[in-house]
């Protein structure tokens, strides 16, 4: 966390929480929310300024109910989920893999393909989708545990909940792969999707 903002919550610490207005996609990208259409649907814009996306990344991490947050200075702004808290994305060399907030793991505990076919990584960092535009290239690196060839049944087989024991080769990294359906993923990791108030909590 940034230390202009470790300040500013010491100088003013009892600042409401925001609800509804920063959002995750599944390619990573921070979504603020613009206005509101006529019917009240809210419209939300993609943040393309690099030095606010980088502050927010250096400074997103999840309360104690699995909420996930950005701490704006004082105050907290809760973050919805399109899916995941983390989108993850393979390294420049591809022997590894990071999160969109530029940070990189130092485990990578195991990896899950959903019943939508994505691939979902269980990390020190928190869980995560990967960015979908490296699945062909994370596919590729699938690798039955018993030395057997991987072929796409192999595979589909994973995601269907059997089949031979599976692993991701990252560099010198063996992945155990397991299946998940992707409504499990939430609750399996312990994190609010749709963050709101606890009852009494104060916001703005």
């Amino acid at each position: 966390m940034d230390e202009i903002v470790i300040r500013a919550m010491q100088k003013w610490p009892n600042v409401p929480d925001v609800f509804g207005w920063l959002k995750l996609d599944r390619r990573g990208n921070w979504l603020v929310k613009s206005r509101a259409e006529a019917a009240g649907e809210p419209v939300f814009d993609r943040i393309s300024n690099q030095a606010v996306v980088d502050f927010i990344g250096r400074n997103y991490q999840p309360d104690a109910a699995g909420r996930w947050f950005f701490q704006n200075g004082p105050q907290r702004v809760f973050v919805a989920l399109d899916y995941t808290p983390l989108v993850y994305r393979l390294s420049g060399d591809q022997k590894s893999i990071e999160a969109h907030t530029g940070a990189a793991p130092s485990s990578i505990k195991r990896a899950w393909i959903d019943d939508g076919g994505q691939v979902v990584f269980e990390t020190d960092l928190g869980p995560g989708v990967a960015l979908d535009r490296d699945l062909p290239a994370l596919l590729e690196k699938i690798a039955v545990v018993d030395g057997r060839p991987v072929d796409d049944e192999s595979i589909e087989s994973v995601a269907a909940g059997k089949g031979p024991a599976l692993a991701i080769v990252l560099g010198k990294r063996r992945v155990p792969l397991g299946s998940i359906s992707a409504a499990e993923v939430a609750p399996r990791f312990g994190f609010e999707p749709s963050p709101h108030p606890a009852p009494g909590e104060p916001e703005c």
